[in-house]
């Protein structure tokens, strides 16, 4: 998922490992669950919160922590055979998992950037200047490559939501876009480099575990997704054409300009996000007192508003992390890995089989960089098994794991979007072409096994 620096991949891979090896000693469930049960949450999850928005016809009526809250009380009452105490425990270990802390960090620093910068008239700024560079009816477009290059430049699809949500939906508010499709435009080009960046989490992960060099690995990928981020492109370019919107820019305050620029240049320094933000915060502190746009009391104000803003996405985060360490611990990720690897058939079923795991593990995680860890074992071991291309396999793993990211509305991606856009996440997965775009191409190099090279 691209915000997991490597110095902690083999923190994280060793906590996976620990997991399991907890079951071996003892510590699973002392009541063995039937698969389907152990994964009932998720789809109660699921349930509660599409099923309620449709009869609300109405995304915004639902809060998704309300469905999470529902989802996890159900998960600890079908828990058997331990206390209610360890029953909590074992939630609160996932809710407080530090993975989950660290994405919590990083979303309270994104709210206190975000406050302060409306605060200085940041946002203004940029919209004001990205209207005045880039043509009305290229904007689209615009948008999703400064997206891709800049994830692609970062490895981290977090750090470009944070470094250009604000901004692209600033101009969506000001000339009237539809602030869900533009939000859309940034989050899916932020999975471009997810997907493909040498210093990305998922293709750190997935080579490691396949046993595959990066470059390796980015020559297949490239062949694989690059058709879909040229159709999409393509529909942009088009959608700009067609909307006959007239983009007129405001006055650009440079001086006002430079926290965005302050945050995009450490970010493709290789800076980490988390201090990213920090630095962004400290200079829209800078700026604010140097304009008078407020006092010490002001700024403070500011943070604190911008913090409050990310308050249901810290819920949701927590509530998520709890409920999908009781599903593994009830045993629904390693009952969905061991069915769909009794069911291989040929070369063709291996790799959908390799996809099938790390999607729906990613469904069980909502993490992308731990589902392609936990299953990047037995994926190598199908790939030995069926004489399958390690880089393709990589490719697979990090391809599937970038496409379920995208399209899940409990990702970090998209909470992280919807939270600085305004909007509802699943309005916002609504419009995510790249992703959905990404998908049928891998798809297709599995049934028409390309790219030939690496698919014999």
């Amino acid at each position: 998922m691209g915000i997991i620096p490597d110095r902690y991949l083999a923190e994280v891979t060793g906590k996976v490992r620990r997991h399991f090896r907890k079951k071996e000693k003892g510590e699973a469930p002392a009541v063995q669950m039937n698969g389907w049960l152990a994964l009932s949450p998720l789809l109660l999850f699921l349930c509660v919160y599409l099923v309620s928005s449709v009869i609300a016809a109405d995304f915004y009526k639902v809060p998704i922590a309300a469905a999470f809250l529902v989802a996890s009380a159900y998960a600890l009452v079908i828990t058997r055979g331990i206390p209610s105490e360890q029953k909590i425990s074992v939630f609160s270990d996932g809710a407080g998992n530090k993975n989950v802390l660290l994405m919590i960090w990083i979303f309270v620093l994104a709210g206190a950037f975000a406050g302060t910068a409306e605060d200085i008239g940041a946002i203004d700024a940029a919209v004001n200047f990205t209207l005045d560079i880039l043509p009305g009816k290229f904007i689209y477009a615009g948008l999703f490559l400064a997206s891709c290059f800049i994830s692609m430049a970062i490895g981290t699809s977090v750090g470009t939501i944070v470094a250009l949500v604000p901004m692209a939906s600033g101009i969506a508010d000001g000339v009237g876009m539809d602030v869900a499709f533009v939000t859309a435009i940034v989050a899916g080009g932020a999975f471009f480099g997810d997907n493909l960046s040498f210093i990305s989490d998922t293709t750190i992960a997935s080579t490691r575990t396949q046993g595959c060099p990066m470059s390796d690995k980015f020559k297949v990928n490239v062949r694989i997704v690059a058709p879909a981020a040229v159709i999409v492109t393509v529909i942009y370019i088009l959608y700009g054409l067609s909307s006959g919107a007239v983009v007129e820019a405001g006055e650009v305050n440079g001086i006002k300009l430079v926290p965005y620029l302050l945050v995009i240049g450490l970010a493709l320094a290789g800076i980490d996000v988390a201090a990213v933000l920090v630095f962004g915060i400290l200079a829209n502190a800078v700026i604010g007192f140097a304009c008078g746009s407020f006092s010490w009391v002001g700024w403070l104000g500011s943070v604190g508003e911008g913090i409050g803003s990310m308050g249901e996405l810290v819920i949701v985060t927590m509530l998520a992390g709890g409920m999908l360490e009781i599903i593994r611990y009830n045993g629904g990720l390693d009952f969905i890995i061991s069915g769909l690897t009794r069911r291989i058939r040929g070369r063709r079923g291996a790799e959908f089989s390799i996809a099938a795991l790390v999607s729906i593990a990613n469904l069980c995680t909502a993490n992308n960089t731990i589902a392609i860890i936990t299953t990047g074992r037995i994926a190598r071991d199908i790939t030995s098994r069926f004489g399958l291309d390690p880089r393709k396999t990589a490719s697979i793993l990090d391809t599937f794991s970038c496409l379920v990211q995208g399209l899940i509305p409990y990702g970090a991606q998209i909470l992280m979007a919807s939270g600085l856009s305004g909007v509802s996440g699943i309005s916002i997965i609504g419009y995510m072409y790249y992703p959905f775009l990404m998908g049928v191409c891998a798809v297709l190099s599995i049934l028409f096994r390309f790219p030939g090279k690496y698919s014999r």
